[in-house]
């Protein structure tokens, strides 16, 4: 009898160490886009704090990563306003402003009132002298109380 106890609570621990080396993804599944766009997102953060303190180049070489993760991503799950919008940002930060307000208005397609997308096509905006664009993207999050609103109109306001 404790024999096959014992036999059973190590057949347990094998089945729940296998399901954890399996990867499964936070909602339940194993859905390899998810932990794409999680590893981007993850490295599109600290990108961004890397570029604040001024760290440009490591900056940039996070940036990469993250867009080549967002690729697979929306080739797997396409039409994702959240895939697109950091797809987006990646390349605005690597100097792609075409391709990048490409996946923005995709984004917006699929999402109007999504504010990263709203806020991040207002900066491309105003990066590339075209403020009465950035004014229109402002106008779509005036009222969402949000930090976005405040800081593309902060944005805006230096132009």
């Amino acid at each position: 009898m404790k024999k096959n106890f014992i036999l059973i609570f190590i057949f347990c621990l094998m089945l729940t160490s296998y399901s954890y080396s399996a990867g499964t993804s936070g909602s339940g599944g194993s859905d390899a886009s998810s932990s794409n766009y999680d590893k981007a997102s993850s490295l599109i953060k600290r990108a961004k704090k890397l570029e604040k303190k001024g760290k440009i180049e490591k900056a940039k070489k996070r940036y990469e990563k993250a867009f080549k993760l967002l690729v697979i991503s929306n080739k797997k799950k396409p039409n994702n306003a959240d895939t697109l919008n950091y797809l987006g940002f990646a390349e605005r930060k690597l100097g792609y402003y075409e391709k990048a307000e490409n996946h923005y208005l995709e984004g917006l397609a699929i999402e109007p009132n999504h504010t990263g997308i709203n806020e991040y096509l207002g900066e491309l905006y105003v990066i590339t002298n075209r403020v009465d664009l950035a004014k229109e993207r402002l106008e779509v999050l005036k009222n969402c109380n949000c930090e976005e609103y405040d800081e593309l109109k902060e944005l805006i306001e230096k132009n």
